[in-house]
């Protein structure tokens, strides 16, 4: 496995995904946390929302950036079970280090369409993973940081614990 796999689903730079993900029902994805800003649901519906463009735009399909951030976050009253979220997730996720193991796809241009009133980005489709990755790292961190506060950490399979 890559390391720019192992980045996307494995636990190169922090718990596994699935490690983080397993263990959660309804009731604690939807729970508010006072001054945190989204719920666990929402936080993995955003890297959802970023994974799935950053897999059109690798395959050129050219779709805008959000106009402000709350675009890329969903509505309050979601529709999509806890599951189907990760099981969308595990499906996305698994297409994208499909393309980590592609060398010859990595190398290819993609064209990414930049925030409102920024010029159109270039670069290979392995600089678009690396950003996925890195942006993933960050809302995977919020989402342990809600399970510690609800007591919901280390999962049973393992975690990081410091």
């Amino acid at each position: 496995m890559s390391e720019l796999e192992e980045l996307l689903t494995g636990e190169s730079a922090h718990a596994a995904p699935e490690h983080i993900l397993e263990g959660l029902g309804e009731d604690v994805v939807h729970r508010e946390v006072a001054g945190a800003p989204h719920t666990i649901y929402q936080e993995l519906w955003h890297i959802c929302f970023w994974l799935r463009r950053t897999l059109d735009w690798i395959a050129g399909v050219e779709l805008p950036y959000p106009v402000r951030p709350e675009d890329a976050f969903p509505a309050k009253r979601e529709t999509e079970s806890w599951e189907q979220l990760r099981q969308r997730f595990f499906h996305g996720i698994g297409e994208a280090a499909a393309i980590a193991r592609d060398g010859a796809r990595l190398e290819l241009p993609v064209r990414c369409p930049s925030r409102p009133g920024e010029p159109l980005r270039t670069m290979t489709a392995r600089e678009q993973l690396e950003s996925l990755a890195a942006h993933d790292a960050y809302h995977f961190g919020r989402i342990v940081l809600l399970r510690q506060l609800a007591g919901m950490w280390p999962p049973k399979s393992g975690g990081f614990t410091w």
